[in-house]
């Protein structure tokens, strides 16, 4: 087999790696994994989990409110109480569920969408993942890392064309893709200012999915002004880990994978974000361990996921496993789990990506999600490059919803959903602990939806067409008029400044 190291040199100022096993040598750090665990102990137990859901195969409808009215004060559930809404098949229970989940999303966040790109960085890995196009040995897969003036005309056209505010940047895991390129790439966007109709085009928060990192690194992507540390365990269920994810890569060790969002808040980056592949193992199980993940870190951190996401298993380049899986998720499953994960992390933002077509994402978006993408491209290069269409030999899976962002805007608008741009807490510090608080107590969705009506008027005037400008301004009014009944106090001061925006002004927020 071919080592998928053999054209990487380490970053200017790091050391050559020899081959993949002197690479997790490098990287995979025990004695950062040891402090985070029980007696050595998974704290993602595997035997209550599926006794959890054993004893609630039928669980009482009584019982079953009970639960939701313990989500709706925004408290987060015990595993036996999200095993028993796993559990629900009566069709009026879960339509009970689903209204419940619409009210905590309501309660926590208020009606908007925030939304974001995926800028995919590269798409070298040394990781053997039987599901994914990236997988080092996947000869089909055309490699490529962003240089940082690619990476600045990637930054331009979503910034200054589309009009987004907000990446999650994305790496493969490679020595050439080091923490150093990393943070020299998240500077790269930040320093990128466009002019547009009316004012400028810039990104204000970049987040990061990229592979497990020592603490040390961590504090290297604190220091480069990291948004949210999103990395997905993938599967909770320690044997399907191991037949998935080769042994000899960084990727094979669960625990190293399952510990890094702890080394993470150690370092002090704030936010973090978790994910599971659903349609590698049993989705209820998946849920569990998610639930697990998020009350360890409430225990140790006070806390919790500042997201959740739930991609589902896709086709990808050079693997067939999505066509043979088991365990694939069927659309109501998937709905239902979606339910479950706002009533039992109520406070947490959660994403549905343009994996998923644009009807189920509206109606993920009617059982508690807060954040999607639009206008995605996810192969290298993809935005100022030429083409645009989906290319399976470059990207890491294949999409299921290709809308332009305006045409996203316009369809939520259509439903009374206003979409937000805002990246004003960060910037403001409520993050971490802090936003935690806020979100419990329902005071920052107030600021949410302020801040929504501020950089809605500034997208309409700097990137919308006439057409979508007609469609969305009602809406606007209709928001302003709410912030003006709810807030009565506060109202002056937001309507100064949304005269401000309307002026020509750009980035204010409270």
């Amino acid at each position: 087999m071919t080592d998928p190291l053999r054209i990487a040199v380490a970053a200017p100022g790091r050391r050559r790696f020899a081959g993949v096993s002197d690479y997790v040598a490098r990287i995979v750090r025990p004695e950062q994994v040891r402090p985070y665990l029980d007696g050595g102990e998974s704290f993602v137990p595997d035997e209550p989990i599926r006794a959890a859901l054993e004893a609630n195969r039928s669980p009482d409808p009584a019982r079953v409110r009970d639960i939701l009215a313990k989500s709706l004060a925004v408290e987060t559930l015990a595993p036996d109480e999200t095993a028993a809404l796993l559990q629900v098949q009566d069709p009026d229970l879960k339509a009970e569920m689903i209204r419940a989940a619409l009210a905590v999303k309501h309660k926590v966040y208020d009606n908007r969408i925030v939304t974001f790109a995926p800028l995919y960085m590269a798409n070298r890995c040394v990781n053997r993942c039987a599901y994914c196009g990236f997988s080092g040995t996947n000869r089909q897969q055309r490699r490529a890392r962003l240089a940082m003036e690619t990476v600045r005309a990637e930054t331009e056209v979503l910034a200054g064309q589309i009009g987004h505010k907000r990446l999650i940047v994305v790496y493969g895991e490679h020595p050439s893709t080091s923490t150093d390129y990393i943070a020299e790439t998240i500077a790269t966007v930040y320093g990128v200012q466009v002019k547009t109709r009316r004012g400028t085009g810039q990104i204000r928060r970049v987040n990061v999915n990229a592979a497990p990192l020592p603490v040390e690194d961590l504090r290297v992507l604190k220091s480069a002004g990291i948004g949210t540390f999103q990395v997905f365990q993938e599967t909770y269920h320690r044997g399907t880990y191991g037949r998935l994810h080769p042994a000899g890569t960084p990727k094979a060790d669960y625990l190293w994978r399952l510990t890094c969002m702890h080394r993470a808040l150690e370092a002090g980056i704030d936010d973090v974000g978790l994910g599971v592949l659903f349609g590698l193992y049993d989705w209820r199980y998946e849920v569990m361990g998610l639930l697990c993940h998020a009350r360890e870190l409430e225990r140790r951190f006070g806390v919790g996921p500042h997201t959740i996401s739930f991609p589902r298993l896709e086709p990808a380049s050079g693997s067939d496993l999505a066509a043979h899986s088991p365990w694939r998720v069927s659309d109501d499953d998937f709905l239902h789990l979606i339910a479950v994960i706002r009533l039992s992390v109520p406070y947490t933002g959660m994403i549905v990506t343009a994996r998923e077509t644009a009807p189920l994402r509206f109606a993920a978006i009617e059982r508690g999600c807060t954040q999607t993408d639009a206008n995605t491209r996810i192969g290298v290069g993809s935005y100022s490059g030429a083409g645009g269409g989906q290319e399976e030999h470059r990207q890491q899976f294949l999409l299921g919803d290709t809308r332009s962002l305006e045409e996203l805007v316009c369809d939520l608008a259509r439903r009374g959903i206003i979409t937000s741009f805002c990246t004003a807490a960060y910037r403001c510090g409520r993050t971490g602990g802090c936003i935690m608080d806020a979100l419990k107590t329902g005071r920052e969705g107030k600021f949410c939806k302020v801040n929504a009506v501020l950089t809605f008027r500034e997208w309409l005037d700097d990137f919308a067409s006439p057409a979508a400008q007609a469609l969305c301004e009602p809406l606007l009014q209709r928001e302003l008029d709410a912030i003006r009944e709810q807030l009565p106090a506060f109202f002056p001061a937001v309507r100064e400044r949304y005269d401000r925006i309307a002026a020509g002004e750009r980035d204010l927020y409270f």
